[in-house]
């Protein structure tokens, strides 16, 4: 009956009871569970977090917590500082401010990059 329609007799599922089969194509089949298996792989998404070098320490504790929330969900965390006017004149400040977060969130994840011309840090989950 199967090949009469140009189909194939897939079995779908085997269990003690009653094992499932469909009569589909085969082709159309496999490339349909190999594209589910590629969405359900690629969740992982890249967090970004906003500061600037004078951020307030509950502002700071805040977006801290929230970061290790992401990194144990399996996210990648990208931190970014942003200058402004006089602010450049303490780029200091802001390499000192991603060192901190490298080192309150080596618990939870692992530097992948630290820029420090571009003040961009990136922590991935460990």
């Amino acid at each position: 009956m199967s090949k009469d329609a140009g189909l194939d007799l897939v079995l779908v599922s085997q269990s003690k009871d009653a094992p499932v089969a469909k009569i589909l194509d085969y082709g159309k089949f496999q490339y349909q569970q190999s594209k589910r298996q590629k969405q359900s792989s690629n969740k992982t998404s890249l967090k970004e977090v906003k500061l600037r070098p004078n951020v307030g320490e509950s502002d700071y504790q805040r977006r801290i917590k929230r970061a290790i929330g992401w990194l144990g969900k399996g996210d990648a965390v990208q931190f970014r500082i942003r200058l402004r006017g006089r602010e450049h004149q303490h780029r200091d400040r802001a390499v000192d401010l991603l060192s901190q977060i490298v080192e309150d969130l080596k618990e939870a994840g692992k530097v992948q990059s630290f820029d420090k011309r571009a003040l961009v840090l990136q922590v991935t989950p460990s």
